[in-house]
């Protein structure tokens, strides 16, 4: 494969608590093992939570998690005005030359955020569903314009009085033939999917 001139930039967006985290931390692993050379650029309102959670775990090297304080609503940082973004993004880029891919998790938001095509060439959008099986009916458009929704906690459907397949039909019904993928991040299950899903969207790999 020939490396573009840049490292590809994906957005992961979602509500507070939806596993955003959880599934980058279960993405790591599996796009370094497929070659993939990556940095993290988290977003939260006035802490770097997620950026020291991330660099706790082991799974990255510390110094290529960036992390960004909104200081304001989490949408307005990767979408009105993504400018601190974009510079921590050109930073990492700047320091790592052979980067292949640089993650942007936004802060918790609600079902309307959306990311910057200035900022990202490509978003996903992670729900739960403990946060309710209607969530794909309410039709935010996180959830209908993302170009990958993942359905997360998925292990959570039978305790949360959850009928995962009219959830996941909904979701599918709605997305009008953009991807829907099921995964429980926690215990792996679907990240290998959305893995392929990013390789194949953006770094152009099979």
């Amino acid at each position: 494969m020939t490396k573009p001139a840049t490292a590809a930039r994906i957005g992961i967006g979602g509500p507070v608590g939806s596993g955003k985290t959880a599934l980058i931390e279960a993405l790591i692993p599996v796009l370094v093992r497929d070659g993939v050379d990556l940095a993290v650029v988290t977003n939260d309102l006035v802490t770097k939570e997620d950026a020291e959670r991330l660099r706790r775990s082991g799974l990255i090297d510390p110094a290529r998690v960036a992390a960004v304080e909104a200081g304001a609503c989490p949408h307005t940082v990767i979408r009105e005005d993504p400018t601190l973004n974009i510079l921590a993004g050109d930073e990492l880029e700047a320091r790592y030359e052979n980067l292949d891919l640089i993650v942007f998790e936004s802060g918790g938001d609600n079902l309307a955020s959306t990311f910057s095509l200035d900022l990202v060439d490509w978003w996903l959008f992670v729900i739960d569903v403990a946060g309710g099986g209607d969530i794909p009916r309410k039709r935010g458009p996180g959830v209908v314009r993302a170009d990958l929704l993942v359905v997360n906690k998925v292990d959570l459907a039978p305790y949360v009085g959850v009928d995962l397949p009219l959830m996941l039909d909904e979701a599918r019904g709605v997305r009008e033939g953009r991807p829907v993928i099921a995964t429980d991040a926690r215990h792996g299950s679907g990240v290998e999917d959305v893995a392929a899903a990013i390789r194949a969207a953006v770094l152009f790999q099979q």
